[in-house]
């Protein structure tokens, strides 16, 4: 019996995962960084998983980025101006669903977040520090207006009602991306990972028996964290005025979230950080409360079963939806 129990006990040992180990990577992709961290007891399936999710990464792009004259995206924004309810464009079923999310977003926050925000968001150029005048964007505010967008999902046909308007997915897409990133690993038995895609970071399971930390950055001053979250199973986004902006003449910083109801950048809120299930929702959230403002912002995602959300204002400020409770004396925070 006692040599029986022994051989079970050496089986046992030899079964256990004996070189598991945190497994990463790191690409620049769809404009941002696109950064993977898993576990795993086999390299060569670790290395696969990462391989495969950063093929996803690309194939996302390679459809839906603006940039590229030949993606999905690039072809809806030619076409579907020209497109008609009796001659609409056909479409991919999952630009279909994208856009629908989209539509569903623009409904929920009454405009506050909507992808023909581009219509206007195309011709500020951060890195050179230009940004449309006055006039300018005060021309081409009728094409701001995602209802203009006229979506038959079932038959996945789509035209547009104005000849100006300009979809951008900036504030959806990533977050699908990151979705679709952890799709790709739990197909291939992955359990413990983290995929973050810019301000987009979802993570599968637990840090191994621990919480993961993930930061908020003090938006300014972005090397350095403000609040430090203990997460697991969840989805974080942030919306900041931080990533991509100048500072005009004026001394004005203008930055790449624009309030679809103005076509400049939107003022008051200098990061909104939303937790939720998927991150699809999170992304779009972010950038929603960013646009709303604090009151409002807050008033949305304390309507929402599952969501939470962190608001740091201009002037450093911090709100916490009514889920979330302030940091006591000597925890994290700006």
């Amino acid at each position: 019996m006692k040599t029986r129990l022994v051989a079970v006990l050496a089986w046992l040992l030899l079964s256990l995962p004996v070189s598991a180990e945190w497994f990463s990577d790191e690409q620049s992709i769809m404009g941002t960084q696109i950064v993977v961290r898993l576990w795993h007891a086999d390299a060569e399936v670790a290395q696969a998983a990462i391989a495969a999710v950063m093929e996803e990464m690309h194939r996302i792009n390679r459809h839906f980025s603006p940039y590229l004259e030949d993606s999905e995206l690039s072809r809806l924004n030619r076409e579907a101006v020209t497109a008609s309810k009796q001659s609409p464009l056909s479409i991919s079923e999952e630009l279909t669903w994208l856009l629908a999310q989209s539509l569903r977003y623009g409904e929920l926050t009454d405009g506050a977040f909507d992808v023909t925000f581009g219509s206007v968001g195309r011709y500020y150029d951060y890195r050179k520090g230009e940004q449309p005048d006055k006039a300018a964007r005060e021309a081409l505010l009728a094409a701001i207006d995602y209802r203009k967008i006229r979506l038959k999902a079932e038959a996945r046909e789509v035209y547009f009602e104005h000849p100006k308007l300009y979809v951008d997915l900036g504030g959806i897409a990533k977050g699908y991306a990151v979705d679709r990133a952890i799709a790709v690993l739990r197909e291939r038995g992955i359990e413990h990972a983290s995929v973050g895609a810019g301000g987009d970071t979802r993570l599968l399971g637990d840090h191994r028996g621990r919480p993961w930390r993930v930061g908020i950055k003090n938006p300014r001053a972005p090397d350095d964290v403000a609040i430090m979250l203990p997460l697991e199973n969840e989805a974080i986004s942030t919306s900041g005025d931080y990533e991509r902006y100048f500072i005009n003449e004026e001394g004005e910083r203008i930055h790449h979230i624009l309030n679809p109801r103005t076509g400049a950048s939107a003022r008051g809120v200098a990061s909104a950080t939303v937790l939720g299930p998927n991150s699809i929702d999170t992304d779009a959230l972010s950038t929603s409360v960013f646009v709303m403002g604090v009151e409002s912002g807050l008033a949305l995602i304390n309507g929402l079963a599952g969501f939470e959300a962190i608001v740091i204002t201009a002037e450093g400020k911090v709100h916490y939806s009514e889920g979330l409770m302030a940091p006591q004396a000597g925890e994290s925070g700006p």
